[in-house]
């Protein structure tokens, strides 16, 4: 369904611009094609401009982009506009409106702020889908759709959203003496004698409760972007992609089946660039949110869209310049732009795809920089992402298809990352619950394999059997897991897999009830160790055995057979805090606090093959060759020595060999290729 080669595109919205420019579409897809760029993305947000008045169709005005692209060979996802509803349908069907608390709609005056199960909504939902399709599908520039747009956004606290979760409980549970059982509602006389008496969730403060609202509403995102894909599926020409945009910090999003309904997994990666940049990396200026903060978080963000269904994906919106707000201006360095396009591609990204063409003149994102500024002259974003283009139109069908090869594989539990918003076990300075305490925890482990030199993946828990593949497994901040899931961890480590646990694994079932039993539950035999008692830690302190420092948590590790590797100095006196123990033909590490930098790469062995500030990944293409992605995230150039023999893919260098040696410039990349 796409093209032989890695797609470079953009968001185009020519119907943002100020008529006073006249017709920009021909110098804006001339200007396109000189660049690279090889796809589009239209439509998806002007729902009012597709149907102006209730009934009303203006389904033309696309048409000059579709014959553009068409005569200049750019394919064209077309967006279904049903994230942005019109003003005439907000007051024709108020009830439409999503609420954030029960009985408080959402303002008019955003986007998204319709609660997607409204039978209103849903009928005019299909009805523009439909009309928009049905007329545009046949056109030969169209390549795809683009269902929605980062669906997910709120959890809809309607009438109707909770009368359906309370219908799904029956459902499950039966009746409510086993609903009283299973989320112990004994607690403070929460037992129910009837279904009527169910709380709404704004009030809700049991946690088996919260996890199942959770659950309940990502299903609903679930659905309506599966009823959208069928819709589509329905109506598309033969050939054409169905996908949509996920932002994945989305509260009501379960990626893995969400993206089980498309043709292909799509996610929008959004780095905070220049120094964010840096390896080895400071500390963020940023809090964990939609922003990835530094390389870690950009691999990581691109192994998670990558993980969703284990195959290739595309990057629907990325960085082309300052990315946010008016207050939030960081131009890329020269050279990060390149990094961030090889480095998403280096994961398995199909297409890199640019929010957006050019900067808008008015509304809420009128300083969310384009690939044009607002003069919409080509400059020095313009110019690198040009270079980009020439160099994946180089690379060609070589950079297809990529599987990443994978020396560590980090689990990764959407549930476990909702129970720890619930129940936070890290806080902030000032004691305040930390609701990234489950991406902070993770995202420890999984930077420490790009400090020890390794080839990280990210695994969603419901895949496991594929992490399984891996030499090492980590499952740190599986707070919420099944019997069966640990169970299978054991034998994987018995198998001779090496298994390394984290903070809280184990510790709580799918009801989110901590396991009543010595924890680590279901591991304690394997890891030889156990822990009764945690705390949290005011300031990070040294450990001995290994380089590092614990951080933010620590379990006291109470050692039955494992080896200690690592202890820290509590006030109490010196404790273990990292252990490791033969088991079976494997061997399961224990780590019992979330590591610094440090601590966590000591935990894989460093290699120090490489300079600090580089990282080398690697991918397995199509045709069974293997690639190495090597980037150098510092203002200053070093020089790289490959273990193997590569000869060099991008840059392009005619007539070179085998290299022993590889320079690297300021904020630069090299895609190199194992000898055969």
């Amino acid at each position: 369904m796409l093209p032989p080669h890695v797609v470079l595109g953009t968001a185009y919205y020519p119907e943002y611009l100020p008529r006073s420019l006249g017709d920009r579409v021909p110098t804006d897809l001339d200007l396109m094609v000189a660049a690279g760029i090889t796809a589009i993305r239209v439509g998806e947000s002007v729902w009012s401009t597709w149907e102006p008045r209730d009934g009303v169709f203006d389904l033309e005005w696309i048409r000059p982009v579709l014959d553009g692209a068409r005569d200049r060979e750019i394919g064209v996802i077309l967006g279904t506009p049903t994230y942005a509803v019109p003003p005439w349908l907000q007051r024709a069907h108020p009830e439409i409106a999503a609420e954030r608390q029960t009985g408080v709609p959402v303002p008019w005056g955003i986007r998204q702020e319709i609660d997607y199960g409204q039978p209103a909504f849903l009928f005019h939902a299909e009805r523009v889908v439909r009309r928009i399709v049905e007329r545009h599908r046949d056109h030969p520039a169209v390549i795809g759709y683009q269902v929605d747009n980062e669906p997910g956004v709120l959890l809809a606290h309607n009438s109707s959203a909770f009368e359906d979760f309370v219908a799904r409980l029956r459902r499950k549970y039966g009746d409510v003496e086993a609903l009283n059982e299973a989320w112990g509602l004994t607690y403070w006389s929460h037992r129910l004698s009837d279904w009527s008496e169910l709380w709404r969730p704004d009030g809700n403060s049991t946690p088996s409760y919260d996890l199942a609202w959770r659950r309940f509403q990502a299903a609903r995102t679930s659905e309506f972007i599966g009823w959208q894909a069928s819709l589509l599926r329905g109506l598309r020409r033969p050939g054409q992609f169905v996908t949509t945009c996920l932002a994945y910090d989305r509260p009501a999003v379960a990626d893995v089946p969400l993206t089980s309904q498309l043709d292909v997994a799509a996610g929008n990666i959004y780095v905070d660039v220049q120094g964010g940049l840096t390896r080895p990396a400071d500390p963020s200026r940023l809090e964990p949110g939609w922003i990835g903060r530094s390389v870690a978080e950009l691999f990581l963000a691109a192994d998670r869209v990558y993980g969703s269904r284990g195959e290739p994906f595309l990057v629907t919106e990325t960085n082309a310049t300052s990315i946010g707000g008016a207050h939030q201006n960081r131009p890329p360095y020269d050279g990060q732009l390149r990094q961030l396009a090889w480095a998403m591609v280096s994961r398995g990204a199909r297409m890199v795809e640019y929010w957006h063409w050019h900067s808008i003149h008015h509304g809420a994102e009128t300083f969310w920089g384009g690939i044009l500024g607002h003069d919409l002259e080509p400059g020095r974003v313009y110019r690198e992402i040009a270079a980009i283009g020439a160099e994946l139109a180089a690379a060609g069908s070589s950079v297809v298809d990529l599987t990443p090869d994978v020396d560590v594989a980090v689990l990764w539990s959407n549930e476990s990352d909702w129970a720890m918003q619930c129940q936070p076990p890290l806080a902030t300075h000032g004691g305040i619950p930390d609701q990234a305490s489950y991406r902070t925890i993770v995202e420890a482990f999984y930077s420490g394999t790009l400090d020890a030199g390794l080839r990280p993946g990210v695994v969603p828990v419901e895949r496991l059997e594929v992490a399984l593949s891996a030499p090492v497994v980590v499952a740190a901040g599986l707070y919420v897991a099944s019997d069966a899931v640990l169970d299978r961890l054991v034998s994987y480590a018995r198998d001779g897999g090496h298994l390394i646990v984290g903070p809280r694994t184990g510790y709580a079932d799918l009801e989110a009830w901590p396991r009543p039993e010595t924890a680590p539950p279901r591991l304690r035999e394997a890891a030889g160790m156990a822990y009764q008692e945690f705390e949290n830690l005011e300031s990070a302190m040294p450990v001995s055995g290994l380089d590092g420092h614990v951080t933010r948590w620590a379990e006291t590790l109470l050692v039955d057979d494992a080896d200690v590797l690592a202890t820290y100095e509590h006030p109490t006196g010196r404790r273990p805090i990292v252990t490791s123990k033969q088991f079976g033909a494997g061997r399961v590490t224990y780590v019992g606090t979330v590591p610094d930098r440090a601590l966590a790469a000591a935990l894989y062995g460093e290699s120090r093959l490489w300079a600090p500030s580089v990282t080398a990944l690697s991918a397995v293409n199509a045709a069974g060759e293997r690639l190495w992605f090597v980037h150098n995230w510092s203002g200053t150039a070093v020089v790289v020595e490959p273990p193997m023999a590569v000869v060099p893919l991008v840059p392009v260098e005619s007539g070179q060999g085998a290299l022993a040696r590889v320079e690297l410039g300021p904020w630069d990349v090299r895609v190199l290729k194992e000898a055969q």
